[in-house]
């Protein structure tokens, strides 16, 4: 059966609201580590209560929960270096970072399970590097950002964390198939958990509420890490893999917008180069996988 516009309206609205991540992240303007906790404890309630909703239908074990609960404590680690980064390189940037994710996943299965690359895998990921290095700015005076090569280095490392998500998210649950709701209420107790543990290490954490940044947090809350991954998750496998490749590449491309117009983030020639050698291997890997395998993960790019 075709999608539906309303399926179509869905995965727009949670793209759109997942690119406003790094951009309240940003305005909220607190530490790394502090930003991670909140933005998964105050989604909690909100999570909690839709799988009640639908909670006869979630018959996972105990073990797929746990596992679904460790997935959590990688994505923990994938925030806080990504708050990290958005600190150091701006919001646009950090984003693009993120997306990433599908060169390690793609990596993680021709290590680990032997997973045959594609013959266009094997270009696009090295051009995929080259355009992570360009997104450095490469030393140059016009380069944006108050450290650009630290702040690709942790969004490198965000990248490489959100792939240990989802690897060990899609597990948790490839069998059981249970309602959206619940595997991501599990793995968000779990980051907000590693989160928590993560301020240990971070000397400006504070479980202090304090206000507007609190107010940004609660938004960034319901924003991207309810309301977006919800429809996403909902919507993007309902729809043709051409479809979700160009949705996936929404979310990025409206970040560098909403950080030009909302903190004139002005990106060098060398950054904009990078901006569009990552995007393009990353909608090449998207659209046509990495690995010569069956079930790739479909809509796992979605971002953080």
């Amino acid at each position: 059966m075709p999608p539906t516009l309303a399926v179509r309206l869905a995965a727009v609205a949670g793209v759109l609201g997942i690119s406003f991540a790094a951009i309240l992240a940003r305005a909220a303007a607190v530490a790394p580590a502090t930003t991670s906790f909140f933005r998964t404890f105050y989604a909690l309630p909100l999570l909690a209560v839709v799988w009640l909703i639908g909670r006869r239908r979630d018959r996972r074990p105990a073990t797929a929960r746990a596992a679904a609960f460790g997935a959590g404590l990688f994505l923990a680690i994938d925030l806080t270096l990504w708050h990290r980064s958005i600190e150091l390189i701006g919001a646009g940037l950090a984003t693009v970072l993120a997306n990433t994710q599908v060169v390690f996943v793609g990596v993680a299965a021709w290590l680990v399970w032997r997973e045959r690359p594609t013959t266009l895998a094997r270009w696009a990921v090295p051009g995929v590097l080259v355009g992570v290095a360009l997104l450095s700015g490469l030393g140059g005076a016009d380069a944006y950002g108050e450290d650009p090569v630290a702040g690709v280095l942790f969004g490198v490392g965000a990248g490489l964390a959100y792939a240990g998500f989802l690897l060990v998210f899609r597990a948790s649950n490839r069998t059981y198939l249970a309602p959206t709701a619940g595997p991501l209420l599990d793995a968000t107790a779990g980051a907000a958990l590693g989160s928590l543990l993560a301020g240990l290490f971070d000397s400006d954490f504070s479980l202090a509420p304090t206000w507007p940044e609190h107010g940004w947090l609660l938004l960034l809350a319901l924003v991207a890490q309810v309301m977006g991954w919800l429809l996403i998750a909902q919507a993007l496998p309902r729809l043709p893999a051409l479809e979700t490749s160009v949705l996936l590449l929404v979310q990025p491309v409206a970040a560098l917008l909403w950080a030009r117009l909302i903190f004139d983030e002005t990106l060098s020639p060398v950054q904009l180069a990078g901006v569009a050698v990552v995007l393009a291997g990353v909608l090449t890997l998207t659209r046509r996988g990495s690995v010569q395998v069956d079930e790739p993960l479909a809509a796992a790019g979605a971002g953080t």
